[in-house]
């Protein structure tokens, strides 16, 4: 336990990158949001950091991120899902992405333990605003009469947690990493800070390249603009 006169490392690494964390939730908002009802946008979405969770689920040790949290076969699900099975057959991550795992790669190289800052806001982030989004797009769809309303979880597995709630996952790892971080040295844990910073930075260059967001935009804009002009029509016909 963290003493009341001892803050913990995690809380540490939320103050450090309060700002950069806001920044990056408004790109997130202002580019997932039109995701939806439209699959193509949700499912790059998904593509730019299924490669992120796969590398860290495979260079992180589990007492440190634990099987219960790794979701690259849930992408894998939601990627046959949008994509079609024979997604993978022609896939090849984009240069944003690569330039992440390379990044990654580095760390691996010059301290694993550097990886912590990846796992904490990458998951934490998995287990809140992406929950967010995901019960968004739930209610659009519900209310979306073309939409399948069969199962919520078909194209949804990587938010779904079976027998965990994110409430507990988000303590459990919290107490996780708080621990490690007892043996990590101050000049590890000013890293760790300094990685939790370039976090935001590699995840908003990927997610400016999410596809298909300005198509998405535009047809927006062109629905909202034949309305008004089918409105202004029946107001010239009926009262002018």
């Amino acid at each position: 336990m963290v003493s009341s006169n001892e803050e913990s490392f995690t809380r540490q690494m939320r103050a450090a990158t309060k700002e950069s964390h806001d920044i990056s939730d408004a790109l997130v908002n202002a580019k997932m949001v039109l995701a939806l009802n439209d699959n193509r946008v949700w499912a790059d979405g998904l593509l730019i950091f299924y490669e992120v969770f796969a590398y860290l689920e495979r260079n992180v040790p589990p007492e440190i991120l634990p099987e219960d949290y790794h979701r690259k076969e849930a992408f894998e699900k939601d990627l046959a899902h949008f994509l079609g099975p024979d997604w993978t057959n022609d896939y090849s991550p984009r240069k944003a992405v690569q330039d992440y795992i390379d990044h990654l790669e580095e760390l691996k190289k010059e301290n694993p333990e550097l990886l912590i800052a990846y796992v904490y806001h990458l998951y934490m982030g998995l287990l809140s605003g992406a929950q967010i989004l995901q019960k968004k797009r739930s209610i659009a769809q519900r209310l979306n009469p073309l939409s399948s309303k069969n199962n919520n979880t078909i194209g949804a597995e990587a938010t779904h947690f079976e027998n965990h709630t994110a409430s507990d996952l988000k303590k459990r790892m919290r107490e996780l990493l708080n621990e490690r971080a007892k043996g990590y040295s101050e000049e590890t844990k000013k890293r760790v800070i300094e990685e939790s910073l370039k976090v935001f930075e590699l995840n908003n260059k990927i997610i400016s390249t999410v596809r298909g967001v300005n198509q998405v935009a535009f047809k927006k804009v062109m629905i909202a603009g034949l309305f008004c002009l089918l409105s202004f029509l029946v107001y010239k016909m009926f009262f002018m």
